[in-house]
């Protein structure tokens, strides 16, 4: 058997059904390269792709849920952070110009309710299969007393493949690139602390239908983080890619300057994408500064790709192609333009 789900379970009748729910479901996701035959402690997953390879790279990625967890405890809504956990590793894979391969996740919890972590489950696997990577196994853990009744923690690790010389390291981003913006689907994952602070979640406001959202206010925080791993594999294979950044684990102006070579700074030209409502009801509801928004939140931005200018027009026909919303929302300019941030807004 090549999943490994180990379970550690006080539980033994709800870890039982859970295990089994797990096993059978994962194996929609299940790449060719899944070693069905192997009954081990790990996971088994062949790497012949690699002899095609000239020098052959893993590229791995770690992340949690965090702090928007407390929605879904709140809204008592488990079925989508499941593909929140699939879509922050992934997404860092691709940036690098891997193919993601397979996923493990982790569930710790007081007590295993069943039928709440087959909902979960349920989630990671919907992500899999949208970012086309395996669930190869996981853990799911009691610890009594940790967490209060049906609260629980979720992580994840991915691990992709790339040759080498196809790697997107960023070496080649240059004076003049393009600067491209993939839409987000709304907060995805970062933020959440402010955003539990400022609107002074609970019950009963997340159930509030507001008309700018289009939906109640709940249902628009826990919208799951868009997996981009199935457009950026398609756009890689046919335009040249300089850098591609997930705006993650911050906003647009913190991540951005990672992207950054030595001597260069960034023009990002507000007005040019879709910024969500969402942000903007945060914004005034909490008296955030503009600058501090652009270093938290994605703003609708959920990915950055630099790319030289004569590539632009195929990169966003490509993209349109594969229903990404696509937008040219500045440039990599000279250092000398810039403040000390090395980023400007305008």
């Amino acid at each position: 058997m090549s999943q490994a789900y180990h379970t550690l379970y006080i539980d033994k009748e709800a870890g039982s059904k859970s295990e089994g729910f797990i096993r059978k479901q994962a194996q929609a996701t299940f790449r060719d390269e899944i070693l069905r035959d192997f009954f081990a402690g790990g996971s088994v997953f062949s790497l012949a792709a690699a002899k095609k390879m000239d020098d052959p790279i893993l590229v791995s990625s770690i992340g949690g849920i965090d702090a928007k967890l407390k929605v879904a405890f709140l809204m008592d809504k488990h079925d989508t952070v499941g593909i929140d956990c699939v879509a922050i590793c992934v997404n860092d894979i691709v940036c690098s110009g891997a193919e993601p391969l397979f996923f493990s996740d982790y569930i710790s919890c007081s007590r295993n309710y069943s039928s709440l972590t087959n909902i979960i489950i349920s989630g990671i696997i919907e992500g899999c299969l949208l970012a086309d990577i395996s669930l190869i196994g996981g853990k799911t853990s009691e610890i009594p007393g940790f967490y209060q009744n049906r609260e629980y923690n979720l992580a994840g690790f991915a691990v992709g493949l790339a040759d080498r010389s196809k790697c997107i390291s960023g070496g080649n981003v240059k004076v003049g690139d393009a600067l491209i913006g993939l839409g987000s689907s709304g907060i995805h994952c970062s933020g959440f602390s402010l955003i539990r602070r400022v609107l002074r979640l609970n019950e009963r406001c997340l159930m509030e239908y507001i008309q700018s959202l289009g939906s109640t206010l709940g249902e628009e925080l826990i919208k799951p983080t868009r997996i981009y791993a199935r457009s950026i594999s398609k756009l890689k294979d046919t335009i040249p890619i300089n850098a591609i950044y997930h705006i993650e684990n911050g906003g647009i102006a913190k991540n951005i300057r990672h992207m950054l070579p030595e001597g260069s700074g960034a023009v990002i030209r507000c007005g040019t994408w879709e910024e969500l409502p969402i942000f903007k009801l945060i914004q005034w509801e909490g008296e955030v500064d503009s600058t501090e928004m652009y270093n938290i939140f994605n703003m609708g931005i959920g990915m950055i790709i630099a790319v030289s200018p004569e590539h632009v027009n195929a990169a966003l026909a490509k993209l349109k192609e594969l229903g990404e919303k696509a937008f040219v929302i500045g440039e990599i300019c000279d250092s000398d333009l810039c403040d000390e941030a090395n980023v400007i807004f305008c």
